[in-house]
C-alpha cells in the first residue's frame, strides 16, 4: 500500500484528535484516537504522549492488526493493544476514542454506571454506560475484558481511568463520546435535585441505534 492512500485518513484522525481536545475531553496529551482503513484493514492511531495541536501526518502511527508498526515516526499510544483488541472482536468498529472527560470520570471513580436518562444515550451508546472494574490498561487482555463488560454497547467507562467509545466512523465515535459526557453531566445534576427518571424500558428498543 502506498503512503498516499492513507493521507486522507491521517488528516481525518488529526482533525478528530484536535476536535476532541478542543472540547476538553482529552486534556493535554491524555487520551487517544484510532481508525481502521476499510480497504487494507490497517489501523491508524495517535502517538504516545504527543500534543494534539502539533500533530502532523508523519506523527500518525500505522499498525496492522497483529500490532506491528508499518508506518510512522513515533511510538504508538500506550493503549494501542486495547484498540487492536476492539478491532479484532468488533467488526462494526471503524474508529475508537479513548477520552478523559471530567463528569464521565466522576462516575468512573464512583464505579457507578451512567444511566440512559437522555434519548441520545440510547441512540449512540445502546443503553447505559457500564463501568469496567479497575485494571491496568495497555494490553489486549484488558481490551478483551473491557469488551465483555461493554457487550453490544458502543461505550464503556474505565474505573478510575476515562472511557472508550467506538463507532463505524470517527465522526460518530466522537459524537458518542460527547453524548456520554453529556449524559454523565445530566445524571450528576439530576441526582443533586432529586431522583432521575429514566426513559421507560418499552421505548429502549425503538431508540437504540
Amino acid at each position: 500500500m502506498q503512503e498516499k492512500d492513507l493521507s486522507a485518513l491521517k488528516y481525518e484522525l488529526i482533525d478528530g484528535a484536535r476536535q476532541v481536545s478542543r472540547l476538553n475531553l482529552m486534556p493535554l496529551t491524555q487520551g487517544n484516537l484510532s481508525l481502521r482503513d476499510p480497504n487494507s484493514g490497517l489501523i491508524l492511531i495517535t502517538p504516545h504522549d504527543f500534543p494534539y495541536d502539533q500533530l502532523q501526518p508523519a506523527d500518525v502511527v500505522v499498525m496492522n492488526l497483529a500490532g506491528d508498526v508499518v508506518a510512522g515516526e513515533r511510538e504508538p499510544s500506550h493503549e494501542a493493544p486495547v484498540h487492536l483488541a476492539v478491532y479484532e472482536k468488533r467488526c462494526d468498529a471503524g474508529a475508537i476514542v479513548h477520552a478523559e472527560p471530567v463528569y464521565t470520570n466522576l462516575f468512573g471513580v464512583l464505579h457507578k454506571a451512567i444511566a440512559p436518562l437522555h434519548v441520545n444515550t440510547l441512540i449512540d451508546v445502546g443503553g447505559d454506560v457500564p463501568v469496567m472494574p479497575f485494571a491496568p490498561s495497555g494490553s489486549r487482555e484488558f481490551g478483551y475484558a473491557m469488551l465483555e463488560v461493554m457487550g453490544a454497547r458502543n461505550a464503556v467507562v474505565w474505573a478510575n481511568h476515562g472511557m472508550l467509545a467506538l463507532a463505524g466512523s470517527l465522526g460518530k465515535a466522537i459524537h458518542c463520546t460527547v453524548m456520554v459526557e453529556m449524559s454523565a453531566q445530566l445524571h450528576h445534576m439530576a441526582l443533586l435535585h432529586g431522583q432521575p427518571q429514566e426513559i421507560p424500558q418499552c421505548y429502549h428498543d425503538r431508540l437504540v441505534g
